[in-house]
């Protein structure tokens, strides 16, 4: 009974979510706050916007490197404040913790590689990433799939984004054991968090010219919790008229995805069903090298590959593609406002593989990590270097 009255206590806590404010868009300029805020610690680059980065486990600091050289030769004005944070690797403590979210909420603005989550129960259910994004209550993780000009899969031209609810569901670390050989874990849904991230994707949909969003669930089954985040969905599109709204039950989705993604738009679900998708539609367009993700909250924004991946097996051998990576850094930069600077490394980037003569092993060459970000320096527009 102890360990139920602490689960329900730990449930309370997590249900009394924070003043979710105002979220303040996707394009947010963050270039006043940078300009006004006070000397750190750290030293800054006069001019530059400071920018919070986590390399973390597997091939994350081969991929952050990539992103450091070419930013370096596109003289992109951001200055890389660097923190490490792993459980992996043993360092990992609630010190560092503290400094990583210190930076994150000074900066607002952070780019992060996949920190690796153990399967061995040591006394915490919650992994550093869960509790990372917790703290800074980034509800709304954004990836877009979309097809690279000159990399043929089985599906081309794709176009599609997925937004999943990351704050509660599933990964509410709520578990215990109630009797010998019997787990309880709870699945945590909330009205105030399932209308919020349907509010974020109607927005988008609306922001981004989108025409249609379709609200992925398990209703027929979960019919209180997966009922209430479908209801929430139902409520909020009505107050968006001009943006077509679906449901879909998740495991059709999931074939639907595969036999015939072209019918999707934006989707919308909850936290897991919301993970295995990412991965899915990932695979669609070439696996979890090529797609860009982020996470924000209404006031913090995070950029990280859409498929978290560590690819450990790829650490030291010069293999890992920085495609995801740098793509995601371009988002970055358009969040900050930085637009030449991101449209000269995404083009880079995405004339590299039209041209096709250096591609890394996921993409079915024999090129190196090296050679692709060598290449996409090579492909820099003159002026931004």
């Amino acid at each position: 009974m102890a360990a139920l009255s602490s689960v329900r206590c730990l449930t309370r806590a997590l249900v009394a979510a924070p003043n979710p404010g105002v979220w303040r868009g996707l394009g947010t300029s963050t270039a006043t706050g940078a300009a006004s805020r006070s000397q750190g610690e750290d030293v800054r680059v006069e001019g530059a916007f400071p920018v919070t980065m986590l390399p973390g486990d597997g091939v994350g600091p081969e991929l952050m490197h990539a992103v450091k050289e070419v930013f370096k030769a596109a003289a992109v004005p951001v200055e890389f404040q660097e923190h490490h944070l792993s459980e992996v690797q043993n360092i990992a403590s609630e010190e560092k913790l503290e400094q990583v979210l210190s930076s994150m909420k000074e900066n607002k603005v952070a780019i992060i590689g996949k920190i690796h989550t153990p399967m061995e129960y040591k006394g915490e259910l919650a992994s550093y990433d869960m509790r990372l994004r917790r703290k800074l209550d980034l509800f709304a993780n954004v990836v877009h799939v979309k097809s690279l000009p000159g990399f043929k899969t089985r599906h081309n031209n794709l176009d599609l984004v997925i937004i999943r609810e990351q704050t509660e569901g599933e990964y509410s670390s709520l578990e215990h054991e109630s009797a010998k050989g019997v787990i309880e874990c709870l699945k945590i849904v909330t009205r105030t968090k399932s209308q919020r991230i349907a509010k974020f994707a109607f927005d988008y949909a609306t922001k981004k010219g989108r025409n249609k969003v379709t609200a992925v669930h398990k209703a027929n089954i979960m019919k209180l919790g997966d009922g209430l985040f479908l209801q929430c969905c139902r409520e909020v599109a009505e107050l968006y008229p001009k943006i077509k709204f679906e449901t879909m039950i998740i495991d059709n989705c999931c074939m639907q995805l595969v036999q015939n993604p072209y019918q999707f738009d934006v989707l919308v679900m909850p936290n897991l069903y919301g993970n295995i998708i990412d991965n899915l539609a990932a695979g669609l367009v070439g696996g979890a090298g090529v797609v860009p993700g982020e996470s924000y909250s209404a006031e913090y924004a995070v950029f990280e590959t859409g498929a978290r991946h560590p690819f450990a097996q790829a650490v030291g051998r010069n293999i890992a593609n920085p495609t995801a990576m740098l793509l995601s850094a371009s988002n970055m930069l358009r969040h900050l406002n930085l637009e030449y600077h991101s449209t000269v490394i995404a083009d880079a980037v995405k004339k590299v593989i039209k041209v096709g003569k250096v591609r890394t092993r996921d993409m079915g060459g024999y090129s190196t990590t090296s050679d692709f970000i060598k290449s996409v320096i090579g492909h820099l527009h003159p002026h931004g270097g």
